[in-house]
């Protein structure tokens, strides 16, 4: 961890610690821990209070409606709300002189990565089909997830610039249609539908911890766009065999059965499913890669997979990788 990393993490500590512990009480809290510590985000929790230093280069104007969105009434049981502590600044207001903007969130309980048969599939879909169908409470940017990525893309071009074994993703990315490239907004029909646009488990908890309702947690990717990206790491994973068909059915039944638009009631979903879950392939992959190079080191089982399947994709015939119907 470098220096400034650490100073990171120590300034969120205190301020997720001050705010938690009562005001003259006899401390007996145990240190700050790191819950996650990215170029994009480092969470630290004290107590019942969790600190989130997002990325330098955050939009904080476009962070601010996320963080409203999370706290607006319409969202109250889909969306985990940001902590409104007296006297400390609002989000929007981080532009200085902090050099990374910081929100505040009440803990809950993650998903435990030990209990597969328990990851709740379902109540993720409910919810998603929840979120989808709410109507937009004010404009809100895109949601970020063809412009993630993109990123993934470029990161593993320059990680790897030249590699024979970035060949099959690069082929892949550009057999997507172009808003899925992050290149052109989504196709308009579908394009104004409320998104979280970073779905996978490790984006609910339970609140109050323990053992109360899921909610989706992390908005720094949502905003307006097409709701079968939101089901897209899901279709992928069930696509490369890293999800369960059981799971994927229970995902796909509950989300049909909540309402959900991202695909018709019945029938086939992937018509609406398959550029979204081609490009999440590509992202899954094209990270592992880089992430990879940067640790010298082989693919692991599950990375292999995904790259696996992106190698597929790219030998799909050019009118399957086509627009979606929307």
């Amino acid at each position: 961890m470098t220096t400034t990393q650490t100073s990171v993490v120590h300034d969120l500590g205190t301020l997720a610690h001050r705010l938690s512990h009562p005001a003259g009480a006899r401390c007996v809290c145990e240190p700050p821990q790191v819950l996650a510590d990215r170029p994009d985000g480092t969470v630290v929790r004290s107590g019942a209070i969790v600190a989130k230093a997002h990325a330098a280069d955050t939009d904080r104007e476009a962070l601010a409606a996320r963080i409203a969105l999370a706290a607006a009434p319409q969202l109250t049981g889909i969306l985990l709300p940001p902590l409104t502590v007296p006297g400390y600044p609002e989000p929007s207001a981080h532009s200085t002189p902090a050099p990374r903007p910081v929100t505040l969130w009440p803990l809950g309980a993650p998903v435990d990565p030990t209990d597969p048969e328990a990851a709740p599939w379902a109540e993720a879909a409910v919810l998603l089909a929840r979120l989808h169908r709410t109507e937009p409470p004010f404009r809100l940017p895109p949601m970020r997830g063809p412009a993630k990525a993109a990123r993934a893309v470029a990161r593993l071009s320059a990680a790897l610039p030249g590699d024979p074994a970035v060949l099959p993703v690069l082929a892949g990315w550009r057999a997507l249609p172009v808003w899925a490239r992050g290149e052109a907004p989504a196709p308009a029909p579908r394009a104004g539908f409320l998104c979280h646009g970073d779905l996978h488990l490790g984006q609910l908890v339970r609140h109050p911890a323990p053992d109360g309702p899921w909610l989706l947690i992390d908005v720094d990717d949502a905003g307006t766009g097409d709701p079968a990206w939101d089901l897209g790491r899901p279709a992928a994973w069930y696509a490369a065999g890293l999800l369960a068909p059981e799971d994927w059915s229970a995902f796909l039944d509950a989300y049909r059965s909540a309402g959900g638009p991202a695909v018709p009631a019945d029938g086939d979903p992937w018509p609406e499913l398959d550029v979204p879950a081609r490009a999440l392939t590509v992202q899954t992959a094209a990270l592992a890669l880089a992430k990879c190079a940067a640790e010298q080191r082989d693919p692991d089982e599950l990375e292999q997979l995904m790259i696996e399947s992106c190698a597929r994709i790219a030998t799909l015939p050019p009118e399957l990788a086509a627009d979606h119907a929307s």
